[in-house]
């Protein structure tokens, strides 16, 4: 997702390329010029908060309209004048928040009507990487966070011959490949482009923390987990809870996907009792496993390979996109605006760099959606066109509140709204679409869709935690910078049970090969996203009267389904998460339940196809 918000849904967007940065014009000290209508100091009263509140969002429209109209045009455009113009606007909004937050401690201790108290708590999370109030040291943090993402969306490996290949191109290969001498190639090659970024990862952390210690955060990392409706400890100890509840089901499906690994690879590379070699999982950081060829439970039961009709039908990324756009008006939302699909990027165009990862916007925060996205006819970006959706329709639901409003209940909530629709994208319903010839009929065909879909999502669920894991012991000191890699295998190891490929040093920065350490973007919203689409969807399907079992409910069609979802879409962060939540379901709390029953069929069928193996590692 691309919007910044008052949750933590903003990332530093804006990256630069590896060239000395361009001049700058230098920014007054702060305070010295109101170049904007910068607060008054009003006295500390409930109508002073008010009015300065009043005037804060008026001034983060204007701030972050400038910054994502300049963030669109870099992302879609890589080039030196683009990168210039979108770290500027990001440097700007950066300085106001800072100096802002300052402005309102004058309101600390007073009693405030809810809605002003909360807009006053969201505007000291406002800022995903606070800047540091001295303009030297602010530059440098935004010049940093360009840079990297710069470094990042241009990145490729070329062989000597001179064949260049792209992130893309070395993700094919790693999801249809399976040679195990290509696939290390391929794994060995993406991590070599992070390794420049090391030096300037640890110096944004040092900037970073300061701009967080100056609003009053002990580093970074807290400042993450404080955007939650709890305290930062609390969070953390309720992912450690709902990880604990998943955790045995992830451990099964480990110890039967190593076991199938082996019989293709062979013991020495696949040792029993040992991590998984991270290449040889379909996905360039084993995040999801794309190797459902070689564990498919049960061969000769009708295909559930929607990408090879995809390609059949000769679909176009347009009609991919109609497609998920035909879900969500099934449930009663308003279709997407004409400006979608004339400023919309679909496809990587042949005549510049863009940044392809995709990502979802509302350039000027008034329903001008849109997403960006280098569409394959793959079922893979089949799932993340709905996933981008989810968050243009979540946009078009709270555009008319305050701009500090304007946000996911929480980060995790955002992320998981277009995965609660693809839950509902059944093999019955792609047989009705004509992406599937049949839907199985039978146990066996629904133990092989039920292994299909953990192989996304319950193979996600500890990359989901170690990323920030990872940071958060970095931002706090814990893991200095001359411990990153070793730091980043360890959890990486003892949470996902997978190894490094081959012998890694502090050299390298196995960490920046991953798009969400150099842009900056909070990753534990992809872990609570995973756990509460079950829930949302357990909603969902009980409110459209959907009585068999959780895997086969889809709610394609239910108005009634729709109207509770948008009702709570409507919301924004206008209240706090538990609201938003018991608004949609009753429940107060995120609940892995409902991702256990969905999967109840698999583990106990995983139950007894590992009982002769070693499990653990």
């Amino acid at each position: 997702m691309k919007r910044t918000s008052a949750i933590l849904l903003a990332a530093a967007l804006y990256p630069a390329c590896e060239a000395p940065p361009p001049p700058r014009i230098p920014l007054p000290p702060p305070g010295s010029v109101r170049t904007l209508t910068e607060p008054a100091p009003d006295a500390p009263t409930v109508e002073g908060a008010r009015r300065f509140l009043a005037s804060v969002d008026s001034d983060l429209r204007r701030l972050w309209v400038a910054r994502d109209r300049a963030g669109w045009a870099y992302e879609t455009n890589l080039t030196d004048d683009t990168e210039a113009i979108a770290t500027a606007a990001e440097e700007a909004t950066a300085e106001y928040i800072t100096r802002t937050i300052g402005a309102s401690r004058r309101f600390d201790g007073l009693p405030l009507p809810a809605p002003l108290a909360r807009q006053m708590a969201l505007l000291r999370l406002a800022q995903t990487v606070p800047a540091p109030s001295d303009p030297a040291l602010r530059a440098e943090l935004a010049r940093l966070q360009t840079e990297m993402r710069s470094a990042y969306a241009k990145g490729e490996v070329c062989q000597p011959q001179g064949k260049c290949q792209k992130l893309q191109d070395l993700e094919k290969t790693l999801r249809t490949s399976r040679d195990p001498a290509t696939l290390l190639e391929a794994w060995r090659g993406w991590h070599t482009i992070s390794i420049p970024m090391k030096p300037k990862f640890s110096r944004y952390v040092e900037l970073a923390n300061q701009g967080a210690r100056e609003i009053a955060f002990a580093d970074l990392g807290v400042l993450w987990r404080s955007g939650y409706d709890m305290p930062a400890e609390t969070f953390e100890a309720d992912v450690a809870r709902l990880w604990n509840e998943v955790r045995p089901l992830y451990e099964k499906l480990h110890c039967y996907v190593r076991a199938r690994l082996r019989a293709r690879y062979g013991p020495t590379l696949v040792p029993d009792g040992k991590p998984i070699p991270a290449h040889l999982l379909g996905n360039m950081w084993a995040q999801e496993w794309l190797v459902y060829d070689l564990v498919e439970p049960y061969k000769g039961e009708p295909s559930l390979d929607v990408g090879k009709k995809l390609l059949a039908r000769h679909t176009t990324p347009v009609e991919m996109v109609k497609l998920g756009e035909r879900f969500f008006t099934s449930l009663g939302f308003d279709p997407l605006p004409p400006t979608f699909w004339t400023r919309s990027l679909f496809t990587r165009p042949k005549d510049r760099e863009v940044v392809c990862h995709a990502s979802a916007w509302d350039v000027q925060w008034n329903g001008d959606l849109r997403i960006k996205m280098c569409i394959e006819p793959t079922e893979e970006d089949l799932v993340t066109i709905h996933h981008e959706l989810g968050h243009d329709f979540y946009f078009q639901r709270y555009d008319q509140l305050p701009m500090l409003f304007q946000s996911g209940a929480n980060d995790g909530f955002h992320e998981g709204i277009g995965d609660t629709l693809a839950l509902s994208v059944t093999p019955k319903y792609l047989v009705d679409s004509g992406l599937l010839d049949a839907a199985p009929k039978n146990d066996r065909g629904r133990m092989n869709q039920q292994m299909k879909m953990a192989l996304d999502k319950i193979a996600f669920l500890p990359f989901g935690l170690l990323i920030d894991q990872w940071r958060w012991d970095v931002f706090s000191g814990k893991t200095p910078k001359e411990r990153y890699n070793d730091a980043w295998w360890d959890l990486r190891t003892k949470l996902q049970g997978v190894s490094m490929p081959s012998p890694r040093t502090e050299e390298q920065f196995d960490a920046g090969a991953k798009f969400h350490i150099p842009s900056s973007t909070p990753y534990v919203r992809y872990f609570l996203a995973r756990i509460y689409q079950f829930q949302f969807h357990r909603a969902l399907c009980r409110i459209a009267g959907h009585t068999g079992p959780l895997d086969t409910c889809s709610i394609y069609g239910s108005k009634e389904a729709g109207q509770r979802l948008i009702a709570m879409m409507s919301l924004g962060a206008s209240k706090p998460w538990p609201e938003a939540l018991t608004t949609l379901s009753g429940e107060r709390a995120g609940d892995a339940s409902a991702l256990l029953e969905y999967f109840a069929p698999l583990r106990q069928w995983l139950d007894a196809a590992t009982k002769a193996e070693t499990c653990g590692w």
